[in-house]
């Protein structure tokens, strides 16, 4: 294995996302909704046991803190729930990027205990994941601008890179806690 591919596994344990071109069916998206409901439980579960010393290792060198992955999703995700409410009430919004890696420095970050980001994940999908199950075919066809990806995205696409997030950060963790035999 290469030191790019060795790195790659390490930034993408579970591999790229790519967003569907063609709509969702109804089953698709509830799978994805399904994803979205069991990431606090599954984030939890990677969490489990960890101390204060493994809350702060990079899940690879160079990468985040399993603390900063960890504050970094209820950031990501409540960013893309404002972005789904946005792209319901409005025509094809321009959406506001934000700096992550700023975000995952903030003075905040390496203060507020876990599960205080842990309860906020829980009641975001929780309104998230009853978002989702009520929504049409049609306002599934909503979308976003997204001008840093210079990109329209439906809101069934920001379905598949949201669930596909998560799994990918929960991977972050559990791969480096198999790798460092905890």
């Amino acid at each position: 294995m290469t030191a790019a591919t060795a790195d790659d596994t390490l930034r993408f344990p579970i591999g790229h996302y790519t967003l569907p071109r063609q709509p969702l069916s109804a089953d698709e998206r509830a799978a994805y909704i399904q994803q979205l409901m069991r990431l606090p439980t599954e984030l939890r579960q990677a969490l489990d046991g960890l101390n204060e010393i493994q809350f702060d290792t990079p899940y690879r060198p160079g990468g985040w803190t399993v603390r900063q992955v960890l504050h970094h999703l209820p950031d990501s995700h409540l960013n893309s729930y404002v972005r789904f409410r946005l792209a319901l009430t409005e025509d094809n919004p321009t959406i506001k990027p934000y700096d992550e890696a700023g975000w995952a420095q903030l003075p905040d970050v390496a203060i507020v205990p876990p599960d205080v980001s842990l309860i906020l994940l829980d009641a975001l999908h929780a309104r998230w994941v009853v978002l989702c199950s009520q929504l049409t075919d049609e306002q599934w066809a909503r979308t976003w601008y997204h001008p840093g990806m210079q990109q329209t995205v439906r809101l069934d696409q920001a379905l598949v890179m949201y669930a596909w997030h998560g799994k990918h950060h929960v991977a972050h963790i559990t791969s480096l806690r198999q790798r460092m035999g905890w």
